[in-house]
């Protein structure tokens, strides 16, 4: 009862610190997420032993809880890209969640398999799960309202909502390799089909049930004064049931949130036209929000920024948990990760294999030097390769992947500590440049 009582202490006070020090964190090299990670290793094993988490154990329960989180911010990064599909701002992310994710895993595979000794399987496993920057660790870099169309920003957001789901192919080709059976993975075609039926599947599933959610939701509002308020409700129902279809019919389920939340976003550009949705809003007194919600010209507007609000707020949260999380799996393993053997395959990724993959996908693209080296060099590893090393260890069902844990955990926390503590001081020098110019 005591350990238990400790560690609400130490949760509530982190909390409120956190809360009460927002300012002085934008001004310090400094993250909530290095914060947080630093706490999660303290309250583990090596230290306070206030939680110590069992990746044999919990393994399914610590695999759901990173999947619900990852699951939010994907949603809430979608709901951030107020940008018409047809503008080729849009090409810049599809590129790096694209070739530049390819470059990324061809090197960091050869790194694993030729460099570390790996089996081809684990190689690529820990390739796939390296490839895709976070979405929610990358609060500095995320636009910073519904409408914000700076290309770095945008870049980066975007490039965080799509890679979770373009690393899920090369996982599953990786799991296959390493014995375990996947769908669509018994021949060269039918992993293609799976592929291709997985992206396209995802993206429709999403589409189709964000609009479909708006469009009922505020019909219902405009014209029958239903279904007012619990804009919450919605937001996870529709994570839920997005996640959900998506899985049930074997596409790739983090795609269908973030179209989902593209899609909600895309419902209110339609209405709201360019003016942003903030500024729509100004008109609606305090305690007014229900006639705002039965508004046919603010109805779309107040849904989508109430949904947005809720879900970031909930991000929040869950960056907490997971990287407490985290840090505890971390202060068990801590040991392994100051081997040489494990740091080098990091530096790889963060010095080599990251900015190359960019740099090359990005020439001929409209995006500065500048630009393109801070694309380089801001993609952030946390959530989306902690999830992946969870379900590969939870489908192998062997130590065969045990080698690749510590260089998973390593490259966490020098992405945290070297990306975070970098982050604001380059973005800073970056905008001021612009201003300047």
């Amino acid at each position: 009862m005591t350990l238990e009582a400790t560690v609400f202490v130490v949760v509530g006070l982190l909390l409120i610190i956190m809360a009460a020090s927002t300012r002085l964190m934008t001004r310090l090299p400094l993250t909530g997420a290095m914060v947080y990670l630093a706490v999660g290793i303290v309250m583990g094993p090596a230290c306070a032993h206030l939680f110590a988490p069992n990746l044999d154990q919990q393994l399914k329960m610590l695999r759901g809880v990173t999947e619900t989180g990852l699951m939010i911010s994907l949603f809430a990064i979608g709901m951030y890209l107020r940008v018409p599909l047809n503008q080729p701002l849009w090409r810049l992310p599809l590129r790096l969640a694209g070739p530049a994710m390819l470059i990324t895993i061809a090197l960091m595979f050869v790194t694993a398999r030729w460099g570390v000794g790996l089996e081809a399987g684990p190689a690529l496993m820990l390739a796939a799960a390296l490839a895709p920057t976070d979405p929610v660790l990358a609060n500095e870099l995320r636009v910073l309202e519904a409408g914000d169309d700076e290309p770095l920003r945008f870049t980066l957001s975007a490039e965080g909502g799509l890679n979770d789901g373009a690393a899920y192919p090369f996982a599953i080709a990786a799991l296959w390799l390493c014995g375990a059976p996947t769908f669509g993975s018994t021949h060269a075609w039918t992993f293609a089909l799976a592929v291709a039926w997985g992206i396209v599947g995802a993206l429709l599933i999403g589409w189709l049930l964000g609009t479909g959610t708006v469009m009922i939701a505020t019909h219902l509002r405009t014209r029958h004064e239903e279904a007012l308020g619990l804009e919450g409700f919605f937001a996870l129902g529709l994570m839920a049931l997005s996640y959900g279809a998506a899985l049930l019919v074997h596409t790739y389920a983090f795609i269908a949130v973030f179209a989902a939340g593209v899609a909600v976003r895309r419902q209110e550009f339609k209405v709201t036209g360019t003016q942003v949705p903030n500024d729509a809003l100004k008109s609606v007194q305090r305690g007014a929000t229900d006639e705002a919600a039965k508004d046919p010209d603010l109805a779309h507007a107040y849904m989508a920024e109430s949904m947005m609000a809720f879900s970031v707020e909930i991000e929040r949260l869950v960056e907490l948990a997971l990287m407490l999380i985290i840090g505890s799996v971390i202060s068990l393993y801590w040991r392994e990760l100051l081997h040489w053997s494990v740091i080098w395959p990091v530096l790889v990724l963060l010095f080599i294999a990251r900015p190359a993959g960019v740099l090359i996908s990005l020439l001929g693209s409209g995006l500065n030097l500048h630009q393109r080296l801070l694309s380089g060099w801001l993609g952030i590893r946390g959530v989306g390769a902690f999830y992946y090393l969870l379900y590969g260890l939870e489908q192998v069902k062997a130590p065969l992947l045990t080698p690749i844990i510590p260089i998973v955990l390593a490259t966490i926390v020098l992405s945290v500590v070297l990306h975070g503590a970098s982050a604001t001081a380059l973005l800073h020098r970056y905008f001021g440049a612009g201003e300047r110019g």
